[in-house]
């Protein structure tokens, strides 16, 4: 979770949903109010998704608005740079892992954040995933077999 140095540089935690994983790291700022990801420079309240500004990645105001809900809801908007790298899943699943990751690594970075986001539900891992196709059901997980007409 949080880096095992004595200078701390960023804290990560993963979320996820469905096939989608997100890994979400908070950097801490320096002196000149940055933080260097590779040969990105993050600005504070900053927020970028696979090395993207995730206004590109997420166009819809309500989605941007889902993203910066656990920091809204723990007054964090401007405090940290935030990277996030998902992988896997639709770009639905990947905004819920993306939520997921962020409420997680607030909690790594200041346990008293808890409460509020576990009351808000952004904690809880949503469990559910596709179901497995069967065998001899054409193709569908649910469809029943098909019965001998004679």
């Amino acid at each position: 979770m949080a880096k095992k140095t004595k200078n701390i540089e960023y804290y990560e935690a993963i979320g996820r949903r469905k096939r989608a994983v997100a890994r979400v790291r908070l950097y801490l700022l320096g002196k000149d109010k940055t933080a260097s990801v590779g040969n990105l420079k993050i600005k504070a309240g900053e927020v970028y998704i696979n090395k993207k500004p995730f206004d590109k990645v997420f166009v819809e105001d309500y989605k941007r608005n889902f993203i910066l809900a656990p920091l809204k809801m723990t007054q964090n908007e401007g405090r940290f740079a935030i990277s996030i790298l998902t992988e896997g899943g639709g770009k639905n699943g990947q905004l819920e892992a993306i939520v997921h990751g962020l409420a997680r690594v607030l909690t790594v970075s200041d346990e008293s954040y808890k409460v509020s986001l576990k009351k808000a539900g952004l904690l809880t891992r949503d469990p559910r995933k596709k179901e497995r196709r069967k065998v001899g059901t054409g193709g569908k997980a649910r469809r029943t077999k098909q019965s001998p007409k004679r």
